[in-house]
């Protein structure tokens, strides 16, 4: 049997329950829903787990369509999902959590007696950290961004090679091999002997069924590849960025893009134009190096030195 709060699954059986994890401002106690899908058989713990930041909802999705289509009769070993981790921001559509203005996913491992975001990092990292696999469900929030998987320990990380292999299982397309900030769970897991991987869904206000769908079919990529299930996962090679070029704007105005995500782009080429709102160029802005068009402000309107977009570059395939 496993249990996680108040989710006891026995093998072949699902549960799904609450991790408690503090009170709101009322005095009223809340938790986090969890859900254990215990297999039949014995074998591995995959953890994954959704918005841990508020607005970044793709990963909800890939929750919610995932557990109905696991059979515990057919499965080998154990899942533990927490479809939301930013209860506060969850709440109230916002991207960091409301009650100590901090972002989720720089929280890790977290405090058990500490803030608010740092007491919900510490209860479900002491979930995550005795998983042998670990998908922490994101997406750009709500700019626009391709779907891609973020390996987040390093590349001189003893586990790279194995946060590596999870991203190009789970198959978005595109990888980034950047080592994170401090505090993001991709890369505290790995240090504490559990690969982890960043899977970025795609960005949307919302969600979007397109990077939903990629989502799923990446979660079920890991239980073939891993074997939780009979079944080959649909590996594809991969592209790989090493690292970002991130652009803001000269000036205040209206954003045209030239290239559209994804896009290779050489430098030099034109990525974006400035008008005003009569239409009149304000400034272009070129590619500092060759890369792939990655990540790009939804709205047009911008301040100057407002950020507009993200070049991928140092790309290869892997």
């Amino acid at each position: 049997m496993t249990s996680v709060g108040s989710a006891d699954a026995s093998p072949g059986t699902v549960d799904t329950g609450r991790l408690e994890v503090g009170e709101t401002r009322d005095g009223s106690s809340f938790g986090l829903p969890v859900a254990v899908i215990e297999g039949a058989e014995d074998g591995q713990t995959l953890y994954i787990q959704a918005a841990s930041d508020g607005d970044e909802l793709n990963g909800v999705g890939v929750v919610q369509r995932v557990v109905p289509q696991i059979d515990p009769e057919e499965l080998a070993g154990t899942i533990v999902l927490v479809g939301i981790v930013n209860y506060h921001a969850f709440q109230v559509a916002e991207h960091r959590n409301p009650i100590d203005d901090t972002k989720m996913n720089r929280a890790y491992p977290g405090d058990e007696t500490g803030t608010s975001s740092e007491r919900i990092a510490a209860a479900t990292y002491d979930v995550a950290r005795q998983a042998d696999l670990v998908l922490d469900l994101h997406q750009g929030s709500t700019s626009r961004m391709i779907d891609e998987v973020r390996v987040r320990c390093g590349r001189r990380h003893r586990l790279h090679s194995e946060c590596l292999e999870l991203a190009k299982t789970f198959g978005c397309g595109y990888i980034l091999d950047q080592k994170g900030p401090d505090g993001q769970l991709a890369r505290v897991a790995p240090s504490d002997g559990v690969p982890a991987v960043d899977p970025e869904l795609g960005g949307a206000v919302g969600w979007d069924e397109s990077s939903i769908e990629k989502g799923v079919r990446g979660v079920f990529n890991v239980l073939y590849g891993y074997g939780f299930l009979d079944g080959d996962p649909e590996i594809e090679a991969q592209t790989r960025a090493k690292a970002f070029d991130q652009y803001g704007s000269p000036v205040g105005g209206l954003v045209t893009f030239e290239p559209n995500l994804g896009d290779r782009v050489t430098a030099d080429e034109t990525l974006f134009e400035v008008t005003d709102v009569f239409g009149n160029l304000k400034a272009r802005v070129t590619a500092d190096n060759n890369g792939i068009f990655w990540r790009s402000r939804r709205l047009p309107q911008v301040a100057t030195g407002e950020y507009v977009c993200s070049v991928g570059k140092n790309v290869d395939a892997y």
